[in-house]
């Protein structure tokens, strides 16, 4: 028995183990296993917390995040009345070209508000 050992530190072929390869695929099976055990208990673990979650949110009236996003993008592809962000095309007819009349309402109102010889002097 010393022989052959002696063979193997001076860099001989060390002896095959027949069931090595056996070995192997059980340690891998029982390590492929362990990851599903573990991927289950997070799992569940998760579950438990999203309820524990969810009953706050109906305790407090608080809603998920993903259900506030969807909120605000319906909110911003729904088109308000009076929006500055509503599409061109929306826009009244007679809205915005008549920009020199609003001007001139603005100079009138203005002008009222000055003392009469003011008055005449801007209206010249």
């Amino acid at each position: 028995g010393a022989t052959k050992d002696m063979g193997k530190m001076l860099g001989g072929e060390e002896e095959k183990d027949p069931d090595a390869q056996k070995k192997e695929e059980e340690r891998q099976e029982a390590l492929r296993q362990q990851e599903e055990e573990r991927k289950a208990k997070h799992a569940r673990m998760e579950a438990e917390r999203e309820k524990v979650r969810q009953q706050i949110r109906d305790k407090y009236g608080l809603k998920k995040k993903e259900e506030k996003e969807a909120e605000e993008k319906a909110a911003l592809e729904q088109p308000c009345e009076g929006s500055l962000t509503r599409p061109k095309k929306a826009i009244p007819a007679g809205c915005g070209d008549e920009e020199e009349e609003e001007e001139e309402s603005i100079l009138d109102t203005v002008l009222k508000y000055l003392p009469g010889p003011l008055q005449d002097m801007f209206k010249k």
